[in-house]
C-alpha cells in the first residue's frame, strides 16, 4: 500500500475491495477522501474516477458492517 497522503485518479485502486484487508482498507480510504477533499478545494468538484471510488469504498465498509 502507497505511503501517499492523497490517491489520484490516476493511482492504482485495487480491483476487488473484499480482497483488501481492513486496516489498508481504511488507509484507501483515508487517501481518497483526502484527494476528494483537494478536489472540491481546488478544483470545485470532485473528478468523476475520485467519486467512484469514494462510491465503493463506502459499499464496501457497508457489506464489511453486516457480516
Amino acid at each position: 500500500m502507497s505511503e501517499k497522503l492523497h490517491l489520484t485518479p490516476e493511482d492504482e485502486f485495487p480491483e476487488d475491495l473484499s480482497a483488501v484487508p481492513d486496516k489498508e482498507l481504511q488507509v484507501l480510504d483515508s487517501q481518497v477522501q483526502r484527494q476528494l477533499d483537494y478536489e472540491y478545494v481546488a478544483e470545485g468538484e470532485p473528478n468523476p474516477e475520485t467519486e467512484f471510488r469514494h462510491h465503493d469504498l463506502d459499499e464496501e465498509f457497508e457489506e464489511r458492517d453486516d457480516r
